[in-house]
């Protein structure tokens, strides 16, 4: 369960997992520079001052899936801008899904059988509230969550990685000057075309400023 959270001053940089929640789940939303595999670097913010806080549990659960070599960096131009996003996945062939978070950059990336084929800026948690560090499989998918803990606010498209609540999601516009309690908030077109080709098991792999090159294996 998600709710927004508002930088009001100071100087750190945080952004891109938010905390969802469905009738068993929980969650909510802001920022710094380096992009993940395949994406610029995102603009900057100022640090965030929290609006409505919930502490964030840290359950990350490693995975011992084999890694794949990075066959192919989507070609975008300059910095994305908070709320942009880019999907080509033409001609890709049949691969397994797995999705990269860079916190630092607050840029979430597809791979689709190694090949790229979606980034976009994302809002993730702060210092205080942070996204989690490691592995995650996706746990469960739900289309149409609300919030229970922040006035059934809409969470569309939640694809949930730890058990406390914390997912990749949309229903909130992805711009600068906003955080999250530790989930993973996307532009809506974004979220709902990795809602319809990952499944339970593809996993989301969450660091902070590692980047990736062609030929790479993804870890």
């Amino acid at each position: 369960m998600d709710a927004m959270i508002k930088w009001i001053g100071g100087a750190t940089a945080a952004i891109a997992l938010g905390l969802a929640g469905a009738a068993f789940f929980t969650g909510a939303w802001s920022p710094a520079p380096a992009r993940a595999p395949g994406a610029p670097y995102a603009e900057t913010a100022s640090s965030p001052s929290l609006v409505d806080s919930r502490p964030a549990t840290k359950t990350a659960t490693p995975a011992a899936a084999a890694p794949f070599t990075v066959k192919r960096i989507l070609p975008i131009a300059g910095p994305i801008k908070y709320g942009e996003w880019h999907w080509d996945e033409a001609g890709i062939p049949d691969g397994p899904i797995v999705m990269t978070v860079d916190l630092d950059a607050r840029v979430l990336s597809v791979f689709k059988g190694g090949y790229e084929i979606g980034a976009a800026t994302v809002l993730v948690g702060t210092d205080e509230y942070p996204t989690p560090l490691g592995t995650f499989p996706i746990l469960a998918k739900q289309r149409h969550n609300k919030s229970e803990k922040y006035g059934g606010a809409p969470m569309p498209w939640s694809m949930f990685l730890t058990s406390d609540g914390v997912a990749i999601h949309g229903g909130h516009v992805v711009e600068n000057g906003y955080a999250s309690h530790g989930c993973i908030s996307a532009p809506d077109e974004f979220v709902s075309r990795i809602f319809a080709i990952a499944r339970p098991g593809d996993k989301v792999i969450v660091t902070r400023g590692e980047t990736m090159k062609l030929g790479d294996p993804i870890v």
